[in-house]
């Protein structure tokens, strides 16, 4: 149990692709809000030192080195994280590699590789997960997808919608086929200020102050406060009727309706 008194107090969240960027920021949210944190990814040094960062302030946190291409790492993952934590309430979906490009540029190979790592890798891990979900009672996944799957212009996005498009579908069909395991599941389309995105702001500055400017907000949410908060709140009891959603979380640019 985590030292944190918070309204997730007592409640153990899984979190891959914890070592950084959004990932890193649902973690330290989670954290923040009492729950006792798996942070999981690829990088050993990222993910333990997340876990040190969650420790700090008081809470408990476990770093598990994972890849989710390898169906046997998601699975033991699962394992893992109940037998060290004690169960699993909350399961984030995060990390994932995006095939970006033209139609006539992303390979084959790329493009398998977004779909194991996006919406096959969320399914198995989903499914590692659900024993203990269903066990815990009021379990609740959140997979991420992107707001790029509304874009007004899909150039470049034809790979990278279709992947993560097909995220929100099985998010759907979890959330029906397991509502009534007391299971809700939700996505989140966030923008955010990843290191990668970080990098390219600085590299284009007069792309992105365009690219601002079709944010209503005119800005891109901090992945702590704005993106990990609100991840926490939904996993809050709060919004415990809500399941089967795309949350947006990128500012009002995309037109969700």
């Amino acid at each position: 149990m985590s030292g944190v008194a918070g309204p997730l107090a007592g409640k153990v969240a899984l979190v891959t692709g914890g070592g950084q960027g959004v990932g890193r920021g649902i973690a330290l949210a989670l954290a923040r809000k009492g729950a006792a944190v798996a942070v999981a990814g690829r990088t050993r040094e990222k993910v333990e030192a997340v876990a040190a960062e969650i420790t700090a302030i008081g809470g408990r946190a476990e770093a598990f080195v994972c890849d989710v291409k390898d169906a046997a790492s998601l699975d033991a993952l699962a394992t893992d994280t109940a037998a060290a934590l004690g169960g699993i309430d909350i399961l984030v979906n995060n990390a994932q590699q995006v095939p970006l490009g033209p139609i006539l540029s992303v390979s084959d190979a790329d493009f398998e590789v977004g779909f194991v790592s996006g919406p096959l890798a969320t399914v198995r891990l989903m499914r590692a997960c659900h024993p203990h979900l269903k066990a815990a009672g009021g379990g609740v996944i959140v997979n991420l997808t992107s707001s790029a799957t509304r874009r007004w212009d899909m150039a470049g996005y034809g790979h990278y919608g279709a992947v993560k498009r097909g995220i929100e579908a099985v998010t759907r069909a979890a959330a029906a086929e397991w509502g009534a395991d007391g299971i809700r599941v939700l996505a989140i389309a966030p923008h955010a200020d990843s290191p990668a995105l970080k990098g390219w702001i600085a590299g284009n500055p007069a792309e992105a102050e365009a690219f601002f400017q079709t944010i209503p907000l005119r800005r891109i949410g901090a992945c702590e406060e704005d993106i990990g908060q609100a991840v926490a709140a939904l996993c809050g009891p709060e919004f415990g009727y809500l399941t089967g959603a795309v949350v947006p979380l990128d500012g009002g640019q995309a037109n969700f309706a």
